[in-house]
């Protein structure tokens, strides 16, 4: 396939270290608001390759990664550090353990929620994989940085890709939302708001992500 760049899915970027601000400041960002509420389970929805999942486990957690695409899960499956399972958004509530529908204390989805309705269905089918007392964890492209060069209001945007290395092309569209847009959604669907987070460029001291932190109904 002959381009100017090669192509690179996104979360293989991940692992290869190619998403600067990732390596920067998010990739800890998540790890310490996890670490922040103690949980002894973790679903960690859309993993990728399982770079989070060995991280947590390294820290005593049991996790469990979920993914789509079938090839991001062979590579965690090798790599070791959780539980791999390939399944779709609209599947979670199907998902089972031993043939029993599991429960966490907390469920994260880290820079892995990028459509309209497949959004709403993870949150619509949440609650009953959290544990009583668990928690949700979102973090997204923080609302108010990322979308300068659009109107600031919900809708499906082409990436830009910012803040990767040169090597991509072809981004993917994915769905915008506001900050209160975002706030919104996760009452919608009965989520209580605990705590945001905004994790800030070391070099401008600007807003790079957005956490959510959220108990369920």
């Amino acid at each position: 396939m002959a381009t100017q760049c090669r192509q690179l899915d996104p979360r293989r970027a991940v692992r290869e270290g190619a998403i600067a601000s990732r390596q920067q400041v998010t990739n800890q960002a998540i790890i310490d608001a996890i670490q922040h509420y103690q949980p002894s389970s973790v679903i960690d929805i859309g993993c990728g390759e399982g770079w989070l999942a060995r991280q947590l486990s390294r820290k005593g957690m049991e996790v469990t990664g979920i993914d789509a695409t079938q090839a991001l899960i062979d590579a965690a499956q090798k790599s070791g550090g959780g539980h791999f399972i390939t399944l779709e958004y609209a599947q979670l509530k199907r998902l089972t353990l031993g043939g029993t529908p599991p429960k966490y204390d907390m469920a994260v989805c880290n820079f892995s929620l990028l459509g309209e309705s497949s959004t709403e269905a993870v949150l619509a089918q949440l609650p009953a994989l959290i544990n009583h007392g668990g928690y949700l964890l979102i973090q997204t492209l923080h609302p108010s940085e990322c979308n300068r060069a659009h109107p600031y209001q919900d809708g499906w945007q082409q990436s830009t890709w910012d803040g990767f290395d040169n090597t991509f092309s072809n981004p993917a569209p994915w769905y915008f939302r506001t900050l209160s847009s975002w706030l919104a959604l996760l009452r919608r669907y009965n989520f209580q708001i605990q705590e945001v987070r905004e994790p800030l460029s070391p070099t401008n001291s600007r807003a790079i992500s957005v956490i959510f932190i959220a108990t369920p109904p």
